[in-house]
C-alpha cells in the first residue's frame, strides 16, 4: 500500500477517534464476553501490555479480579484514556497515548517508564489490528510488539467480523467517501459508517481465521486456539491466543 494511502487511512482513524470517543466509549462500558474468556487466561502475576485500551474497562476488571502484576495500557485517544485513569488509579497500572502506526512506538514506553520490565508476560490487543492500514505496516507492528514480549509469552488477540452481519455489510461506504479509489487498497479493507451521535467513518480490515493465523506465523508466533464470541450470534468477534515462538 502507498504511503500517501497508508496516511490518508491513519487520519481517517484518528479523525473518527477525535469525533466520537465520547459515544465509542458509551459502547464499551462492558466486557465482551471474548474478552471475559481471554481475562480468565491471564495468569494473577502477568504483566501485561494492552495495546489500544480504551477507556480502561479491561484493567479495571483484571483489578477486581485481584491481579498482582504490572499493567501499561496504550491508545491514541486522549479523550479515552482520561477515562481510563479514572476507573484504574491502582500504583500498578500506567495508561500511555501512543499512535501504534508510528515506527517508534515501542522506544516511548520505557522512556515515559523508565521502571518498566524489559519485556512482559501477556499482550493484549483486542480491536486493533483490523484498524492498522496496510498489509506491511500490520506485519511491522506485530514484529515490533514481539520483541516487548518474553520467550513463550502470550498475546491475546480480537478482530471483528463485521462481514458477519448483514446490518454492518449495509454500512460498508464507497472508497470515494474517504478521497480513495479502490485500487489503492488492499483486498479485505472496508469503509465503515458510524451512527451513533452523528455520522462518522472507520477504515477497518477484515481477517479471515486463515490471514490472522498467517500474519501471526509470518510475526514469529504459533497459534494456539482461536474462537468467535460476541455480537450477533456470538460471531462478530474473531479471538485467537498466539506464543512467541
Amino acid at each position: 500500500m502507498r504511503d500517501v494511502v497508508v496516511q490518508t487511512l491513519r487520519r481517517v482513524n484518528e479523525s473518527f477517534y477525535q469525533t466520537f470517543a465520547a459515544e465509542f466509549s458509551a459502547t464499551r462500558e462492558r466486557l465482551q464476553p471474548g474478552v471475559l474468556r481471554a481475562l480468565e487466561m491471564i495468569p494473577p502475576g502477568a504483566n501485561i501490555l494492552d495495546l489500544g485500551c480504551g477507556n480502561g474497562e479491561f484493567a479495571r476488571q483484571l483489578f477486581l479480579h485481584s491481579h498482582q502484576g504490572l499493567y501499561l495500557g496504550l491508545d491514541l485517544s486522549e479523550i479515552m484514556l482520561e477515562q481510563a485513569r479514572e476507573r484504574v488509579t491502582d500504583d500498578r497500572t500506567h495508561f500511555l497515548a501512543v499512535d501504534l502506526n508510528d515506527a517508534d512506538w515501542t522506544s516511548r514506553l520505557h522512556a515515559a517508564f523508565p521502571n518498566l520490565p524489559p519485556a512482559f508476560d501477556c499482550i493484549l490487543a483486542f480491536a486493533v489490528l483490523h484498524h492498522i492500514p496496510g498489509s506491511g505496516q500490520r506485519l511491522s507492528l506485530v514484529r515490533a510488539a514481539g520483541e516487548l514480549l518474553l520467550p513463550q509469552g502470550i498475546w491475546i488477540v480480537s478482530v471483528w467480523d463485521f462481514l458477519a452481519s448483514e446490518r454492518l455489510r449495509g454500512r460498508i461506504l464507497p472508497w470515494e467517501s474517504a478521497g480513495l479509489n479502490p485500487v489503492d487498497v488492499e483486498p479485505g479493507d472496508s469503509l465503515i459508517e458510524w451512527r451513533r451521535g452523528g455520522s462518522g467513518q472507520r477504515y477497518v480490515h477484515h481477517f479471515t481465521p486463515e490471514s490472522l493465523r498467517e500474519l501471526a506465523i509470518a510475526g514469529g508466533f504459533s497459534v494456539l486456539e482461536t474462537y468467535r464470541s460476541d455480537g450477533e450470534n456470538g460471531r462478530l468477534g474473531l479471538y485467537q491466543v498466539w506464543q512467541r515462538i
